[in-house]
Parts: C-alpha cells; structure tokens; sequence
C-alpha cells in the first residue's frame, strides 16, 4: 500500500499547497480519495496514472474537495478513457456533476457508476483486493472519512527453493493458498518448505474535515497509518472547534488512543506558511507524526 498526498491545504491553494485530494495505491490500483481544485494537474507533476483508477470517494461537499472533479473526469473522456469509473459521494453530488456535463453537452466515452455515501457509513468496496469502509465525521456539514484495509494474497513464494524441489510455476498459485506440492513419483513437498508468511494486512484511515471526535475511534484502531486533518496549530484551538476543525495536537492525541503507527497531518489552514510547527507540536504527544508533503510517497 502507497499513499501520495496530492494536495495538503485546506480552503484554497497557498505557499505551493493544494486543496485535498489523496492517492491510496493497493496492488497497483489506484483509489483517489478526495479530488480537490488542480488534482488532475498533480497527478500529472507526481506520475499518478489515471488508467489505474477505477474508484473515487469524496468525503463531502465542500468545494476545496470536489472542485477538481469535473474537470478529471472530462479529461478522462476526452484522452480516450472507456473502463468504467466507480464514484463515491454524497448524494448531492450527482446532480452538480451531471449538470456541468450537460452544460458543456458532455457525451462520456466511459460509464461512471455512481454511488451515494450512506449516512451511517458502512462497506463500499469489497473484492479480493481490500476493503473500503465509509465513516461518519463531525464537520459543519455531512462528511466521512475512509478506512482502506488490504488482503493478504495468501502465502510468499520463495522461488529458489520452488527451484531447488523442481516444482513448476504452474503450481505456485496452489501454493500460495498453503497447498503441498506432490510431484508425479508420489514425492510430498512440504509447504512451508519453499513458501514464507505474506504480507499481513494492512489499514489506512483517512479521516477527513472533522473537529475532535473519538466517536469513529474503533473503526480506525491499529491502523497501520492515518491522515488526519489538522487545520490549525494549537494556539488557534478555539478556532478549530468553532470552524468544526481539529488542531495538530488534537490529532496526534487521537493516534495515540487508535493505537496507530504513523500519523500524516495535513489540511493546513493558509494563514500558515510554514507547516513545520505543525508537526512539532504533534510529535510532542505522537512521536511517529509527519508533516506530509505534496508527492511524497509513503509506503504503508
């Protein structure tokens, strides 16, 4: 699992930040959390291949979230896009897009799927793959964040030894599903002779526009990595809670109680220049936050 942070401000684009869109990448597909004013630009500047992207979820309906929407989905069209395209939002975002379209007597060459977020949250995708969960926030307005969690793919191959029993490729996807191999003499070979652990799963919580809340604390427990949105520095706390905000702080106090292993801060108000205070101050009560930086991937 890779994340790259395309836009890390909040209203609007200042001191080279952009407003919120995110890319989650699980097995070499591409999940676009959020899609904010210049998203298709940034995936342009940091490589972010759009013919991997098959499912958008939008948090909620401010505009420094969606802005960037119509716009990259027009150019899909347009650059010759024809695989489907799985939308997740509020339900008043369909109605705005599909305006915009017809405005500019827009013909999609691809079918977009869309799908409202329900209220109370829930499952949204579910395949072989991983998981993506909805869950409710508490902003000035309906807004949800995402939990992303991965599939193992079962068992690691480890060639060298799958040489030194001669067994044949053919046989490695029974192998990963913890299969012994037998060859034609009636010989057994172990598994765990030549195939290892895989890769535990993984989890990643984005939890969007929000003042401080443990209220979807357990959806995000153990998480092997959260963004959490930290618009203001402390010293603005007052402020954060009345704008339905959290501060660096508040953030880093909520990924020590979700038991979390990295903390990405982001969301920053632009009456900040610098962002380094930020994770100052977080790091102070979570040792593990990190300023995140526009095209900087993490793995998770």
């Amino acid at each position: 699992m890779r994340v790259i942070v395309l836009g890390n401000n909040s209203a609007l684009p200042a001191f080279g930040r952009h407003p919120s869109a995110q890319t989650v990448t699980v097995y070499g597909e591409v999940l676009l959390i959020d899609c904010g004013e210049g998203t298709q630009a940034q995936m342009q500047r940091f490589g972010v291949k759009w013919r991997n992207l098959h499912n958008i979820f939008i948090s909620h309906m401010h505009g420094d979230h969606y802005f960037g929407l119509p716009g990259l989905i027009n150019s899909m069209s347009l650059l010759g896009r024809t695989a489907p395209l799985n939308l997740y939002g509020p339900a008043t975002l369909k109605p705005i897009l599909d305006l915009i379209l017809d405005a500019a007597g827009t013909v999609l060459k691809f079918p977009l799927n869309f799908y409202p977020l329900p209220e109370e949250g829930g499952m949204l995708v579910d395949n072989s793959s991983y998981m993506v969960t909805a869950f409710p926030v508490e902003h000035g307005i309906t807004c949800h964040g995402f939990a992303v969690t991965t599939k193992t793919r079962g068992r690691r191959i480890l060639p060298e030894k799958c040489k030194e029993y001669d067994i044949p490729a053919t046989h490695f996807e029974q192998l990963k599903r913890g299969a012994d191999y037998k060859d034609e003499s009636g010989n057994v070979v172990k598994n765990d002779l030549v195939t290892a652990e895989g890769p535990a799963p993984k989890k990643y919580a984005y939890c969007a526009d929000t003042l401080y809340t443990e209220t979807y604390l357990p959806l995000i427990k153990g998480a092997d990595a959260i963004y959490h949105e930290s618009t203001y520095l402390e010293q603005d706390a007052e402020k954060a809670a009345s704008r339905f905000h959290s501060t660096a702080v508040q953030a880093a106090k909520l990924a020590t109680k979700a038991e979390a292993k990295l903390l990405l801060l982001g969301h920053f108000s632009s009456k900040y220049k610098d962002a380094e205070p930020f994770g100052e101050e977080a790091s102070a009560h979570f040792p593990n936050a990190v300023v995140s930086v526009e095209g900087v991937a993490y793995d998770i």
